[in-house]
């Protein structure tokens, strides 16, 4: 897989990349994560990007032409299977929509930045567009280290155990259920006794009714969508 990422701000992309899964998945170059400087692309002398929005109001608007001329510069190299815009407005990401991303091949991902990109960029450039939360955050650049840390990390030879990723919360709509390791006692606080039974039907039973009890507890949104 490779990504794209086009941001005003690389900087404050490096340092996810640089650690854990992600850095041992660029290694063993299961995936290519690139980053654009978006200035690059200004016919501006200064290399500015952004300018006031029409209609007046507050804040700065990026605009299309360095975004059009990134995006289309990319895609004289290789076909894309998705171009992301990120933003608070947009779909709200999920564990399915990670599943179905990590099946692509080539993403492009856009952090907006300031008050956002010119609505043409939505309209005629972009293919998706997701939110990690209803919140705004500075920039895209950190949502963009969330999505493609949640994709990544589902790539198979990735994980060390790939058989991992599909006992995480929400891959069968439910929340995980309680994990333990040793010592089976501390200070009093004890394993449940059918976790050290060596009973694995009655373990993977007991596993399945914890992961409900949690998400009927915590999450039971997810119990309706189901």
């Amino acid at each position: 897989m490779r990504i794209d990422i086009i941001t005003l701000f690389p900087e404050l992309l490096q340092s996810p990349f640089e650690a854990s899964i992600v850095k041992r998945a660029i290694t063993q170059q299961k995936v290519g994560v690139h980053f654009h400087q978006l200035r690059d692309y200004s016919s501006n002398n200064q290399n500015q990007v952004d300018d006031y929005p029409y209609g007046g109001g507050a804040g700065m608007v990026v605009m299309i032409e360095p975004i059009d001329k990134c995006i289309q510069a990319l895609k004289a190299e290789r076909d894309y299977d998705a171009i992301i815009y990120l933003t608070p407005d947009g779909e709200r990401l999920n564990q399915s929509k990670a599943n179905a991303l990590s099946l692509h091949q080539n993403i492009i991902l856009l952090c907006g930045h300031y008050k956002g990109v010119d609505q043409r960029v939505r309209e005629h450039l972009i293919t998706e567009e997701i939110s990690i939360g209803d919140f705004v955050l500075s920039g895209g650049e950190l949502a963009a280290a969330v999505l493609c840390d949640s994709i990544i990390r589902l790539i198979p030879g990735v994980l060390g155990d790939e058989s991992s990723a599909l006992s995480d919360s929400f891959q069968d709509g439910l929340l995980a259920p309680p994990i333990y390791t040793r010592p089976e006692s501390y200070k009093g606080w004890q394993v449940p006794q059918i976790l050290t039974s060596g009973n694995t039907p009655k373990v993977e039973a007991w596993r399945e009714e914890m992961a409900y009890q949690r998400t009927q507890a915590l999450r039971p949104d997810l119990l309706d969508d189901n």
